[in-house]
């Protein structure tokens, strides 16, 4: 991702930090999305990301670095768009983060490889875990029910200030072709609340293979939704063309008197570059979850690279047999 580097900016701004580098990254973009069944079918979608990074280097050569993420989607409050912070260090392949950081259930190298469109959306994704938060952390998944001794407090604003004490931690090592993860979110770690949730993830490349596995315990901290994944991706030699199959178990828990079960995905997909600076991509997925009108949902999504932006849409059908589509522009900096 070409980076722009503000170091000069950081100077001025203060003499304390004048080792650190500070860059900005990010994208923009802007599309018709459809949706059937919306009140408003079609609307335009729009997001501008910024990426802070502000990092320095000891004598010793371990790295120190803090991120900060600003984003903003078309709706949004002013004050949804600043991300919790994150804190890190690195060393002899290690990351080491607190805060607002990525699971390692959310970072597997190919979990959201069958997206398709400018959007970047798959029905084969399912699930819920923790990951990082692009925006303020909102109302919490793992307050099932409020349960509270005044009976006047109002239950979301307890769960909004339970989710603004979320700690995150989160260790990464990098070696040759081997990535492998473990991570750690305590929901609320003043009070309790809500479970722990614990994600590993391992990735490994050979030849022109590319595996991705991973396992979380109590995703997005409610009690007893484990969840699983394995992954694997062959990209035809000298090609950019390649197909992936996925599996995973994307868990079940208790909400309230309700049982949700969001069932097992298989989803099959693939790449393939059919011009000059085009490629088309599709899956198909099937998802056994009780409550689908159908077990199968498939998508197919185009990208054209305009050199520094591209252009991209997609059309797809989910398990509710409604179908939903996107096209825009997107330019990442």
């Amino acid at each position: 991702m070409k980076k722009a580097l503000f170091a000069s900016t950081a100077l001025v701004l203060s003499a304390g930090i004048a080792a650190a580098d500070v860059t900005i990254s990010g994208y923009g973009r802007t599309a018709v999305d459809y949706q059937e069944g919306r009140d408003t079918e079609a609307q335009m979608s729009a997001r501008v990301r910024m990426n802070v990074h502000a990092t320095t280097s000891t004598d010793q050569g371990v790295d120190f670095g803090a991120r900060l993420r600003l984003q903003w989607d078309q709706g949004d409050a002013g004050i949804d768009s600043i991300a919790p912070g994150q804190i890190y260090v690195t060393a002899s392949g290690f990351t080491v983060a607190v805060g607002n950081v990525g699971t390692a259930y959310d970072n597997a190298g190919l979990l959201y490889e069958s997206e398709v469109g400018l959007i970047s959306r798959s029905f084969a994704n399912t699930g819920e875990f923790y990951a990082y938060s692009s925006k303020a952390y909102g109302s919490a998944a793992f307050v099932d029910t409020c349960d509270v001794e005044e009976p006047e407090v109002d239950c979301g604003i307890i769960a909004e200030n339970q989710t603004r004490n979320r700690l995150g931690a989160s260790v990464e090592y990098a070696v040759d072709a081997l990535t492998a993860r473990f991570s750690y979110v305590d929901p609320d770690q003043t009070t309790g609340t809500g479970s722990e949730e614990l994600s590993v993830s391992v990735d490994y490349d050979w030849n022109q293979f590319a595996l991705s596995a991973a396992a979380v315990k109590d995703g997005a901290g409610l009690d007893g939704n484990d969840l699983f994944f394995v992954g694997a991706y062959y990209t035809l030699a000298g090609t950019d063309n390649g197909v992936g199959l996925n599996y995973s178990d994307n868990g079940s828990y208790t909400d309230g008197d309700d049982f949700v079960d969001n069932g097992k995905t298989l989803v099959l997909y693939g790449d393939y570059v059919v011009a000059p600076l085009t490629t088309l991509s599709a899956y198909i997925a099937n998802n056994d979850a009780d409550g689908n009108e159908s077990d199968n949902a498939f998508g197919i999504g185009a990208r054209y690279d305009l050199g520094g932006a591209y252009l991209a849409g997609s059309l797809e059908r989910g398990y509710d047999e409604d179908v939903r589509g996107d096209f825009g522009v997107r330019f990442d900096f």
